[in-house]
């Protein structure tokens, strides 16, 4: 099977970027694989890709790459196939939509993969019918803004498949989306190698970007509760962001300087996480949760808040570690607490959670997709195949449009509310 991923910048760091590089890399072993990148940033990739993997990128951004795409007048004019509700719209022109465009018609492949909603709609929209069309969505339906959302409800009918990181986001797709064919397909994670933790080190780690959603600041509080009872235990907190200097700010405040350190950014993260007993993720919000995944597979047990979407589908509570409230700080201390003080607990639930964790190995995870894609290859075969996939399209994209309406209605409507508050003097409009 000759299979093809477009992806944003296939040299730059990223979750999107390193689950496609694990899962081109485990298809490599018995398909022919490409890696199509939109976008050179740096002359070697950020991630090792298996050297059976092609990557073909499509535009240089480098200062020493090829002078035409920097002064091709296409470049300044605004893109009109990649949609502008999508985050990464300002980095898209008409140029990139002409060098997508002509890369897709001349595709030699059996299946085409988008890995972002700009992406997944160039695909709808410009990839030839011939070949297997499929979105991947690594962010859950509910972080699209309604301009999106409207677009995707356009376009993504014309698609065979689309495939989440969850199987509960799948069926939010198919429920706000009917007619869509959606299925939830985990990312992949390799196994850590000698990187286990036998659970004995007095480390809580947590590792990922410094951002709101990820919520330190409620596990560097939960950990002064730790702390106090448990002084010779640490908290090491992985990666960089925003937020960095707020929390910063509270470990000083709470005077956890000798029980907190942020350590920044490492890669690779799994010998980092070895060095631990416990892993912590305390996000609002998780469209899968590569963190859990990853420490599960260096021997981690995980305390995990029980956010939408992912940690429940990964972390199974009392046998692989323990989920609790979100935004709950006296539970995510009580939680840390308890495998903290019951060493053979911890070491029993490690050992659980590197086992469970073999379920997110790149073959694994791999024979799921080609699953998918021998099914929607069988199907087009099947005769007027295309016809009810025809019929299918336009009834979904009618259906869509309706939603579409009454999703707006419905944001009118609160938009009046909150005016009509505001107005009026009360706190809504405050917040």
């Amino acid at each position: 099977m000759r299979i093809a991923f477009l992806l944003h910048n296939a040299y730059g760091v990223g979750g999107t970027i390193r689950t496609t590089c694990n899962l081109a890399g485990a298809l490599a072993a018995e398909h022919e694989v490409e890696v199509l990148s939109v976008f050179r940033s740096r002359e070697v990739p950020a991630f090792a890709y298996d050297p059976r993997v092609r990557l073909r990128p499509l535009a240089d951004l480098r200062t020493e790459g090829p002078a035409r795409l920097r002064d091709d007048p296409r470049a300044g004019r605004p893109a009109r196939v990649f949609p502008r509700g999508d985050r990464k719209y300002a980095e898209y022109s008409a140029l990139t939509d002409d060098l997508i465009g002509a890369c897709l018609a001349a595709l030699d492949a059996d299946v085409v993969v988008g890995t972002r909603p700009g992406l997944n709609v160039h695909i709808a929209r410009q990839a030839p019918r011939r070949i297997v069309r499929v979105a991947q969505e690594h962010l859950t339906f509910d972080t699209h803004s309604t301009r999106l959302t409207a677009t995707l409800r356009r376009r993504y009918p014309a698609l065979d498949a689309v495939t989440t990181t969850t199987g509960a986001d799948a069926a939010v797709y198919r429920r706000r989306m009917p007619g869509i064919r959606a299925t939830g397909v985990p990312n992949c994670v390799p196994a850590a190698g000698d990187a286990v933790s036998d659970g004995s080190a007095r480390v809580v780690v947590a590792a990922g970007r410094l951002a709101e959603a990820k919520r330190y600041e409620d596990l560097v509080r939960a950990f002064a509760t730790v702390a106090a009872a448990r002084p010779d235990w640490r908290l090491r907190l992985y990666g960089k962001g925003e937020r960095r200097a707020a929390l910063a700010a509270l470990i000083a405040e709470l005077g956890l300087d000798r029980h907190v350190r942020l350590m920044g950014p490492a890669a690779p993260i799994e010998p980092e996480l070895a060095k631990a007993s416990v892993l912590a993720v305390t996000s609002s919000v998780e469209s899968f949760g590569m963190t859990i995944v990853e420490g599960m597979r260096a021997g981690l047990p995980v305390v995990a808040t029980d956010c939408p979407l992912g940690p429940r589908e990964i972390v199974r509570d009392e046998v692989t570690g323990l989920l609790v409230p979100p935004r709950d700080v006296p539970a995510i201390a009580a939680a840390l607490l308890r495998l903290i003080e019951d060493d053979e607990r911890r070491k029993e639930m490690g050992r659980a959670a590197l086992a469970a964790a073999a379920a997110y190995d790149p073959a694994v995870v791999a024979e799921r997709h080609l699953r998918l894609y021998r099914e929607l290859l069988a199907a087009r075969r099947r005769p007027a195949a295309g016809a009810r996939a025809s019929v299918r399209a336009t009834a979904t994209r009618v259906a869509g449009s309706v939603l579409t309406a009454l999703d707006a209605g419905g944001a009118a409507r609160r938009a009046a509310v909150r005016k009509t508050r505001g107005k009026a003097g009360g706190r809504t409009a405050d917040r």
